[in-house]
C-alpha cells in the first residue's frame, strides 16, 4: 500500500510543480539555517572525552585573604603552587595532575630547520593516562621522573614529521633552550575541544606540541601562558622568574575518581584541607570548595559562546516561519485536490487511506526538503569556518548530524502535512461530486 501512496505522491507532486517546489524551497532553507547553527552548537557543547568525563574532576579551594569576602562568592578558578603540590603530593585520588600552559624554543638539530617556538603544557605524570591521551611510539614518563626533575619529553605526531620525518623518535634527545631533554613517547592525533584541561590558553582549537614535566619547566624557568588570579602583595611575581608569587592562583590541577562516593570523599578532603590550612594561619576564609566534573566544569565556565546557543534560536524561529508558510501551501493544495480526494471516498477509500496518503505525500516533501536543506547547510558550514573565530574550524557535518538533518526534515513536513491532510479528509464527497 505504501508504494501505492508513494506512486500517487510523486504523480501528484510533477502535477504542481510550482507549488511543490515552494513547499521544498522553504523546508530547505529552515532546514538548512537550523542545522547550519545547530552543528556548531552540537560541535561546541560536545563532551571531549565520552566515557571518562564522569570520572575527571576539577577541585577548586579558596586561599583568598578577606578583601572582598562575600558569602556565595565562588573559589579560584585556578591552584596555587603550594596548594597544588600540597593535593598533588596527597594522592587522595586514583590519579591526579597539575598542570600550566607555556611555550619552548626548539633547537633543531637539523641545519636546515630555523629555531621556533611551539605550544608547550608542563605537567605531571598521570596526565597521559588520566586524559587517555594516545600514544603512537613510546610512552609517557613515571611520577619518578617529576620528583628527579628528570630532562624527559613527549612530543606531538605533528612536532615529530617535523623533526624526524615521522620516525619513531624514542630516545633521540630533543634541544629545548638551552637543555637537552631524552624523547620517552610521541603522541598520536589527540586535539580534544574543547581544550577542556586549560581553557585560559584557548578554549577551542588550541593544542601542545610538546609536554613537559612540571618541576622540570619551573626549574629552567621556561614561559608560561595564561591568566593569574592574585590577592594580597601578590602581584610582584617571584624575583628573577617570570611565575608568580606563592598568593596567586596560576596552575590548574585535575584529579580521576572512578566513584561517585570517591568523588564524594575527595571533597571531604578538599574541607579538611582547608580548615587545615586556616589553622595554620595560611587561609583566611573558611572552607569554600567546588568538586566539578568536567562537563559541569565546561558549563561553570560557559563554554559555548553565547551567541552561538541565541543563533540557534533565531534559525529554529526561522525554522518555525518555514513551517507555517509550507502548511499554507500545502493547505492550498490539498484542498484544490478535494474533487480527486472525493471519488476515492466514493469508490470506497476510508478517510484513514486518504489522509496515509497526504501524508506520505508530505513526506516525500520533506525528504525533498531535507537533500535541499543539507546542501544549504554545507554552504552554511563552510561559510562558518570562514569566519575568524577559534572554533571556526570545527564546523563541521558528522554523522549524527546528517541523520538529524533527514529526521528533523522528514518530521517537520509530516507536521506541516497535518492539518492540510485533516482538513482534506473532511471533505463531503456527494458535494464535490455533484459540483463537478
Amino acid at each position: 500500500m505504501f508504494a501505492y501512496y508513494l506512486d500517487l505522491a510523486l504523480r501528484s507532486m510533477k502535477r504542481t510543480r510550482v507549488l511543490t517546489a515552494l513547499m521544498v524551497l522553504a523546508l530547505a532553507v529552515g532546514i538548512g539555517a537550523s542545522m547550519t547553527t545547530l552543528t556548531v552548537l552540537h560541535v561546541l557543547s560536545g563532551d571531549p572525552l565520552p566515557g571518562k568525563s564522569s570520572e575527571l574532576y576539577y577541585p577548586q579551594i579558596d586561599p583568598q585573604d578577606a578583601r572582598g569576602m562575600m558569602p556565595g562568592t565562588m573559589p579560584p578558578d585556578q591552584m596555587t603552587l603550594i596548594d597544588g603540590m600540597n593535593l598533588l603530593r596527597a594522592k587522595r585520588a586514583d590519579r591526579q595532575a597539575l598542570m600550566l600552559g607555556g611555550a619552548v624554543p626548539i633547537q633543531p638539530d637539523s641545519s636546515s630547520l630555523d629555531p621556533f617556538y611551539v605550544e608547550a603544557r608542563y605537567t605531571t605524570a598521570d596526565f597521559f593516562a588520566m586524559f587517555d591521551a594516545p600514544f603512537l611510539y613510546g610512552h609517557g614518563w613515571t611520577s619518578a621522573s617529576d620528583e628527579a626533575h628528570a630532562r624527559d619529553v613527549v612530543i606531538t605526531r605533528k612536532l615529530d614529521d617535523r623533526l624526524f620525518n615521522g620516525a619513531d623518535s624514542t630516545g633521540h634527545t630533543l634541544r629545548i633552550g638551552n637543555s637537552t631533554f631524552r624523547i620517552v613517547g610521541v603522541l598520536g592525533t589527540w586535539r580534544p575541544n574543547p581544550h577542556f584541561y586549560d581553557l585560559d590558553t584557548g578554549a577551542y582549537d588550541y593544542y601542545e606540541q610538546v609536554f613537559l614535566p612540571l618541576q622540570t619547566a619551573l626549574e629552567l624557568h621556561f614561559d608560561r601562558n595564561g591568566s593569574v588570579d592574585c590577592w594580597g602583595n601578590g602581584t610582584g611575581g617571584v624575583e628573577g622568574t617570570s611565575y608568580p608569587s606563592a598568593t596567586c592562583a596560576w596552575l590548574q590541577f585535575w584529579v580521576e575518581l572512578d566513584s561517585p562516593a570517591k568523588a564524594a570523599a575527595y571533597k571531604q578532603f578538599l574541607i579538611h584541607y582547608s580548615e587545615e590550612q586556616k589553622a595554620l594561619g595560611r587561609f583566611v576564609r573558611g572552607p569554600n570548595v567546588r568538586l566539578d566534573n568536567l562537563m559541569q566544569w565546561l558549563n561553570y565556565n560557559g563554554v559555548v559562546p553565547s551567541d552561538v546557543r541565541l543563533q540557534a534560536w533565531l534559525a529554529f524561529g526561522f525554522l518555525l516561519v518555514c513551517l507555517v508558510n509550507t502548511i499554507g501551501l500545502m493547505l492550498a493544495k490539498f484542498l484544490r485536490r478535494s474533487g480527486e480526494l472525493s471519488v476515492r471516498r466514493a469508490l470506497g477509500a476510508s478517510r484513514r487511506a486518504l489522509f496515509a496518503q497526504l501524508l506520505t505525500e508530505s513526506g516525500v516533501i520533506g525528504i525533498a526538503g531535507g537533500a535541499g536543506g543539507l546542501l544549504l547547510a554545507l554552504f552554511g558550514l563552510w561559510m562558518v569556518r570562514h569566519r575568524s573565530s577559534d572554533y571556526a574550524p570545527l564546523a563541521h557535518l558528522d554523522p549524527t548530524m546528517l541523520g538529524v538533518t533527514f529526521a528533523l526534515a522528514i518530521c517537520t513536513s509530516l507536521l506541516a502535512g497535518l492539518l492540510p491532510a485533516w482538513r482534506a479528509c473532511r471533505v463531503t464527497p456527494a458535494f464535490h461530486l455533484k459540483s463537478n
